[in-house]
């Protein structure tokens, strides 16, 4: 009677860690749902991010070289005065002689 005694309490005992795993395991198993749908949003916002990344490079590298080839198109550039003093000297009288007397 003893030895029955004893292990129904073994039971018991055995019964509630039972219980307590089975909890733990659901637990674990929300928390793993949890973290999985997070890692799958980072892993989409990471991706965007990316193509962003790429878009601005490829837009980067193409307004360099529209730059680039604006300079190498463009005629010899003018300095801000000497533009400034053809601008004033083409209004009205343009006389040679009056533009170069507006150049500074």
């Amino acid at each position: 009677v003893e030895k029955n005694f004893k292990l129904e309490e073994k039971i018991t005992v055995l019964q509630q860690e039972n219980e307590e795993l089975r909890a733990r395991i659901e637990q674990n198993t929300v928390i793993t749902r949890q973290l999985s749908e997070e890692n799958a949003n980072l892993q989409e916002y990471f991706e965007k991010e990316v193509e962003e990344k790429k878009r601005l490079s490829r837009t980067n590298e193409e307004l360099l070289w529209k730059l680039k080839e604006g300079e190498a198109l463009s005629p010899v550039k003018l300095s801000p005065t000497s533009s400034a003093s053809f601008y004033c000297g083409s209004s009205q009288n343009s006389s040679p002689a009056k533009v170069k007397t507006l150049r500074r």
